[in-house]
């Protein structure tokens, strides 16, 4: 007597349900397909075989068009499998050919950026190569700027500095005249726009050599106008100035010091 085991009805149910998720899952998988896969697998249908034998059919191994449709490896068919595969469908080759469009993924281009461009919430401030500004004998309107940036959070410069982002540039003190509030090498962070020691202050100014900082204040009811000029370092004298005679180049606002 032969007896043959079915298994449990647990195990059968079981094995009901996983056929079930896995042509459920499979109808999911198609309606997600690109138009030629779903050509194919139409094609397929209609042509009474099925994935298996057609890729048998094309010389490739069984699970080829299996792994095209749901893997999308390869991507696109190659032409010779294409021509293959028409054949045994009975179509044109042209149904299962993919456009430009999805035998290629798009790329987004990336966005240009410039050399200096600061990332969202920051403004790029340049530095000045004071040599290079100053020239000989006469302070140059269009300063040169060196290869350096510095990057403030905008919330700094428009509170702490009450600046604009494109009338700061970063200028590097040369000479021990304010020590031992400004040393040489330090970086000093200008406003261009103020130009006018009201209230007094440090600002940077052209002397007819060079940049140099200092503190500058008005005269009061001076006529015509007059400023002092401070040093801070005791070695170096205070001394007065028609205003128009001073050169401003803008007031100081920040400072930075290696330590």
């Amino acid at each position: 007597m032969v007896v043959t085991y079915l298994g449990c009805r647990c195990c059968v149910s079981n094995r009901w349900w996983v056929i079930s998720h896995n042509m459920g899952q499979r109808r999911k998988n198609a309606d997600q397909l690109d138009p030629v896969r779903r050509r194919l697998l139409k094609l397929v249908a209609e042509g009474r075989t099925n994935l298996r034998t057609a890729s048998l059919a094309i010389e490739r191994n069984a699970a080829y068009l299996h792994q095209f449709i749901y893997r999308g490896t390869p991507r696109v068919l190659a032409e010779d499998d294409r021509e293959a595969l028409a054949e045994h469908l009975g179509c044109c080759p042209d149904l299962l050919r993919h456009d430009r469009s999805a035998r290629r993924v798009a790329r987004p281009k990336p966005t240009p950026v410039a050399p200096h461009a600061a990332p969202t919430g920051y403004s790029a401030v340049p530095e000045i190569d004071v040599r290079a500004s100053a020239g000989p004998g006469a302070w140059n309107d269009d300063p040169e700027q060196t290869s350096d940036m510095w990057l403030f959070a905008d919330p700094l410069i428009r509170h702490e500095f009450r600046a604009k982002p494109e009338d700061l540039q970063m200028i590097t003190v040369d000479g021990d005249s304010m020590e031992p509030l400004l040393s040489s090498g330090d970086r000093i962070l200008i406003d261009v726009s103020r130009q006018v020691p009201v209230p007094p202050g440090i600002f940077v100014i052209w002397d007819g050599m060079g940049l140099v900082a200092k503190h500058i204040e008005h005269v009061p009811n001076s006529d015509p106008p007059k400023v002092v000029l401070k040093s801070l370092n005791p070695e170096y004298d205070s001394y007065e100035r028609p205003a128009e005679e001073v050169r401003l180049v803008g007031r100081a606002v920040w400072v930075s010091r290696r330590l």
